[in-house]
C-alpha cells in the first residue's frame, strides 16, 4: 500500500498575541508544528502500512525550515519526506496545486491522506482541491477508516449524523481529530528519522508559471472589548436583566 501524506507546518496557535496597538497578530518568535490534525492523518497512514505493509511520504509545502518537522513525522513512522519550498506568492491554488503535481511525480499511490484542515487557517480546501486536480475520489471528515485489499470503508462526521462511505483506489481521505490519537515516537526512532531522505522540489520544477487567485490584504485579531456589566440586584432580578442584555445583543434567539 503506497500512502502519501499531505501536512502542514503552522505556527503555534496557543502563542500568538495580538499587538494592542495595530491589532495585528505577533507572529514573530512563535514555535512553529506540524498542523494537528495532519498529525492525525499520518497516524492512520501508519496503521494501514502496519496492517498491509508498502510505503509512507510525506508532501509539504513550506519554509526552509520545515523540514524539522517533516523529521518528527519521519519519526513516527513516514519513510521519505518531500519538501517544496514557498513560491514567492502563494495560496490555496497554488499550494494545492503543488501537491498534486508532486502526487503525480511521486507515480504509484493507493491512498492521500490529510487532516481535515489546518488548525492556522482551518479553510479545509486542500484536502478537496487536489482530489480534483488529482481527478481521483474524496472521502472527507473521515472519523475511521478500514482500508481492505481492493477498497476502503470510512465513516464521515457529518455534524448531527455521520454517513459510510465506500471507495475503490486510488482515493483522497481528510481526517478529524477524533479518528485516532497520534502516537510519540521514541527516543530510538527520532535519532532514526536522521536517516531517512528528505527531497528538496523546488516548485517551478514541478508547475512553473503559477499565479495566485486570490490576495490577501490585511490580517487582524478579533477585537475582544468587554462591557463590564455588573448584576448587584437579587438572583432572580440579576438573571432576568442578563438574559433580557443577551437578547438585545442579538446572543439569545
Amino acid at each position: 500500500m503506497n500512502i502519501i501524506v499531505c501536512a502542514k507546518q503552522v505556527v503555534d496557535a496557543s502563542e500568538i498575541k495580538i499587538d494592542s496597538s495595530t491589532n495585528k497578530p505577533i507572529l514573530e518568535g512563535i514555535s512553529k508544528k506540524i498542523s494537528d490534525i495532519d498529525k492525525n492523518a499520518m497516524e492512520e497512514a501508519i496503521k494501514i502500512k502496519d496492517k498491509h505493509g508498502g510505503k509512507i511520504t510525506v508532501v509539504t509545502v513550506g519554509s526552509a525550515d520545515a523540514k524539522e518537522r517533516i523529521k518528527e513525522l519521519l519519526a513516527m513512522g513516514a519513510d521519505e519526506g518531500i519538501l517544496i519550498p514557498y513560491p514567492d506568492k502563494y495560496d490555496y491554488h497554488v499550494v494545492s496545486t503543488l501537491l498534486a503535481e508532486a502526487i503525480k511525480k511521486i507515480g504509484e499511490y493507493d491512498i492521500v491522506l490529510c487532516g481535515e484542515a489546518s488548525t492556522d487557517l482551518f479553510s479545509g480546501q486542500i484536502g478537496p482541491k487536489v482530489a480534483g486536480l488529482l481527478n481521483i475520489p474524496q472521502i472527507t471528515y473521515a472519523q475511521s477508516v478500514d482500508a481492505e485489499k481492493d477498497n476502503v470503508v470510512a465513516e464521515r462526521n457529518m455534524g448531527e449524523k455521520s454517513v459510510t462511505t465506500e471507495s475503490s483506489y486510488p482515493v483522497l481521505i481528510t481526517v478529524t481529530k477524533e479518528i485516532n490519537e497520534p502516537r510519540l515516537p521514541s527516543l530510538m526512532e527520532i535519532l532514526g528519522a536522521a536517516n531517512k531522505p528528505i527531497n528538496d522540489w523546488s516548485a517551478d520544477s514541478l508547475a512553473g508559471g503559477l499565479e495566485p487567485k486570490i490576495e490577501t490584504i490585511d490580517l487582524k485579531g478579533v477585537s475582544m472589548e468587554r462591557k463590564n456589566i455588573v448584576y448587584k440586584d437579587s438572583l432572580d432580578e440579576s438573571i432576568g436583566k442578563l438574559v433580557d442584555n443577551l437578547a438585545k445583543e442579538g446572543v439569545l434567539g
